[in-house]
């Protein structure tokens, strides 16, 4: 798959080369797997390319992004649809968890184009109008920002 989105993480795939007993290696998962993932969660609709190459390039283990509790893809998307569907909300466009960290989960709309911009949810926020939230950055960004964090020493969130 050729990338253009994420060459700040495809160039730095170890966030620490000089660590001998934890790399943090990024592991992706293959282009059959991203593309049961379309079936699954987008209609057999094609992803946007900036989520592809997440998935391609660090869909089993990234270090600059959260999977949370889960050790699949398809146990993320399941578990925060679980959780969304207890807290009584509903999204009705097609999207995709990417990150889960300390119980605010990061998606993107998967109708907004090849880089869209992501937005954070509160599932257990009571007033609907403010469950989510659209924030400014793309996943490009947040990806590339957690790797130039992680080269100055400091944690990527």
């Amino acid at each position: 798959m050729e990338i253009k989105y994420l060459e700040q993480l495809q160039k730095n795939p170890i966030p620490y080369p000089n660590e001998k007993e934890f790399s943090g290696e990024i592991k992706g998962i293959s282009e059959s797997e991203i593309t049961n993932l379309e079936q699954l969660y987008n209609n057999g609709n094609h992803f946007p390319k900036v989520l592809k190459e997440l998935l391609y390039l660090a869909g089993k283990s990234c270090y600059v992004i959260d999977w949370g509790p889960c050790d699949t893809q398809e146990k993320l998307q399941e578990f925060v649809r679980e959780v969304i569907q207890e807290e009584n909300h509903i999204i009705t466009r097609p999207f995709y968890v990417f990150d889960s960290t300390s119980g605010i989960y990061l998606f993107i709309y998967l109708d907004e184009g090849d880089n869209p911009v992501y937005h954070v949810m509160d599932p257990y926020e009571p007033d609907n109008s403010k469950w989510i939230k659209k924030w400014n950055k793309s996943i490009q960004q947040l990806v590339h920002d957690g790797v130039e964090l992680v080269k100055e020493g400091l944690p990527p969130f």
